[in-house]
């Protein structure tokens, strides 16, 4: 889940400064992605198939690997460099996360990577479903609405950073140094910002008529404006210890939800389904087709858990400490980044069984559209 921390300072001589801490989380992604297809493919599971997407000659997997190479050499380059002059100033990781905006979005990408390193293809289809998306937006299913969902899931664990790409901008544009001082105290723009993600989710499962589903996302709304709200030295209407206690029950609702709701729901797993916990044709709390080894989806509901939890900790105002000395804001970030990685793997497999075997879907109590995506 997502929110504001507490508005601690991060100094350079406790972590690294913000468009480093940022180009890593993005460029992460991009390798982990490339991850996802590569040993999906290896278990007999299409995944451009899924999202209805063709490469054009390499596996998919390969052209995201070339990829995250030429995002991963400039950043590499610039954060040794920045070493060896011991950051002299905020220029250079500025310019390093400028570069790999401009490598991402802006700049027409053939006239920066060829081909060979990400097939245009590849570039089109990733900023069309981008586009999409970016107001809620579903393709049909026979269009990749599947990808659309997978890459909208995704920004919802990109939040924090989405926020903190607008406050290192804000610095830059400022002149302030992003290597010293990190300045979190916007109380408008970044909640907006860190809420934006969940409202696209949110929307495409009102348009995909899928209630319950909404409810999952709406659940964050709360939490983030709880939080907001606490950083107030006088906030209206209520005091700090029952802001704190309203805040504990809604990130606890989002955090048990989005938990029930990646086991019962995205991974058709039958934990929380009484009736089939025990059933002959599958381990205690699985299903019956399965395409990873058993123990590892135990261990996965394990890390599930304690991960929610974990990206539910920082909303809290008493840890600002951790934050401040341990680069807590970071390691929390590549915490959710690493669950969702984990998470596209089952998700995925999830997705060809349905297609495979539709008969295995888990419609539960609540009918199918509560389980589609």
């Amino acid at each position: 889940m997502s929110d504001l921390d507490s508005g601690a300072d991060l100094t350079e001589d406790s972590f690294l400064p913000l468009p480093y801490r940022l180009t890593v989380v993005v460029v992460l992604g991009v390798w982990l992605w490339g991850i996802n297809l590569h040993v999906l493919q290896n278990h007999q599971i299409d995944t451009p198939a899924l999202i209805h997407y063709k490469p054009r000659s390499s596996p998919a997997y390969l052209s995201v690997y070339r990829f995250a190479t030429a995002l991963s050499a400039p950043v590499a380059a610039s954060f040794l460099l920045s070493q060896v002059t011991n950051y002299g100033d905020a220029l250079l990781p500025n310019a390093t996360l400028i570069i790999l905006l401009l490598a991402l979005f802006l700049v027409p990408q053939r006239w920066l990577f060829p081909r060979t390193i990400w097939p245009t293809a590849g570039r089109s289809r990733f900023l069309t479903t981008l586009r999409r998306i970016s107001i809620g937006g579903l393709a049909k299913a026979e269009d990749g609405k599947f990808g659309d969902v997978l890459l909208a899931d995704a920004l919802t664990s990109y939040a924090r950073p989405l926020s903190e790409l607008y406050i290192a901008f804000s610095m830059m544009w400022a002149r302030q140094s992003t290597k010293e001082h990190v300045d979190r105290s916007s109380i408008i723009v970044v909640p907006l910002l860190i809420a934006y993600p969940f409202a696209i989710r949110f929307r495409q499962c009102i348009i995909d008529s899928q209630p319950y589903n909404a409810l999952k996302y709406a659940t964050a709304f709360p939490a983030i404006a709880l939080s907001t709200l606490m950083r107030l030295e006088n906030p209206p209407f209520i005091g700090h210890r029952a802001l704190a206690n309203f805040w504990l029950v809604a990130g606890l609702t989002n955090a048990l939800y989005s938990f029930y709701w990646d086991v019962a729901r995205d991974w058709d797993l039958t934990l929380f389904q009484p009736t089939q916990r025990s059933a002959s044709d599958h381990p205690y709390g699985l299903r019956r087709h399965r395409y990873f080894e058993t123990h590892l989806y135990y261990a996965m509901v394990g890390v599930d858990l304690l991960l929610r939890f974990a990206w539910a900790l920082k909303l809290s105002p008493h840890l600002e400490h951790f934050y401040d000395i341990e680069g807590g804001i970071f390691l929390l970030e590549l915490l959710e980044v690493f669950r969702r990685f984990l998470w596209v793997f089952f998700r995925v497999e999830t997705e060809h069984i349905r297609t495979k075997y539709p008969s295995d879907i888990l419609l539960g109590e609540m009918g199918p559209k509560f389980d589609e995506d």
